[in-house]
């Protein structure tokens, strides 16, 4: 099915000029077209539209892996009470009893919070089988590092860093995108419900209003 999603500003990622109302076309998980809703719209007109507020971007790298997703818990909303609703790590994650399920479920709740935070892919080593099923089944991608990243452990990429800095890697140029051997690129990518760049690197990735993952969306604010 295609699909074309569109926003208020379209940011390539990479210093390109901003695109006002600018789309993408998504055949399956393949980016098939990038360009303005118009020029789109015109040349698929079958097409079914998504439109969403504020910035389309590229989906989000998260540094942080193994800190988020296997040295930490994130409760259950059930144990708020008890244990709050932020992750928890060093000692008081030591004193929680765990199993292999409970640490299964609480990376599978990470990530979901991740996607809700733009993010396709962390870097990082991840060996706990548990960890990596949940990142696996969830589609998120694991790019390497050479240590440990500056700066605070935090589920937004964008915390001190620029839109260049925090994206996996930037949306292809304008026009249509002919397949390659390997099926051409992803359809993955994220929307923001902020103005513009500089609003988005101030406000956070918080302002996650959908995630789009190998064309799937997993993850959409209610």
């Amino acid at each position: 099915m295609l699909t074309i999603h569109t926003a208020d500003l379209l940011l390539a990622g990479d210093g390109r000029p901003p695109l006002p109302g600018g789309a993408v076309l998504v055949d399956g998980r393949r980016l098939a077209a990038v360009g303005p809703y118009d020029v789109l719209a015109d040349a698929r007109p079958a097409a079914r539209t998504r439109r969403w507020p504020g910035v389309l971007t590229p989906g989000l790298l998260n540094p942080h892996g193994p800190e988020l997703l296997e040295q930490a818990y994130h409760p259950d909303p059930r144990e708020a009470d008890e244990l709050g609703s932020e992750p928890l790590t060093g000692e008081a994650l030591a004193a929680l009893p765990m199993t292999e399920a409970r640490r299964g479920a609480g990376a599978r709740r990470g990530v979901q919070r991740l996607l809700a935070h733009g993010v396709v892919a962390v870097a990082g080593d991840l060996w706990r089988p548990a960890v990596v099923d949940a990142v696996h089944r969830a589609g998120l991608s694991v790019e390497q590092r050479s240590g440990p990243p500056a700066g605070p452990v935090t589920l937004d990429p964008l915390a001190g860093r620029s839109l260049a800095e925090a994206i996996l890697l930037p949306l292809p140029p304008e026009g249509a995108l002919p397949p390659d051997a390997t099926g051409g690129a992803d359809a993955t990518f994220a929307v923001f419900d902020v103005p513009d760049e500089a609003a988005h690197v101030e406000r956070g990735a918080a302002t996650c209003v959908a995630t789009v993952l190998a064309g799937r969306l997993v993850h959409r604010r209610r």
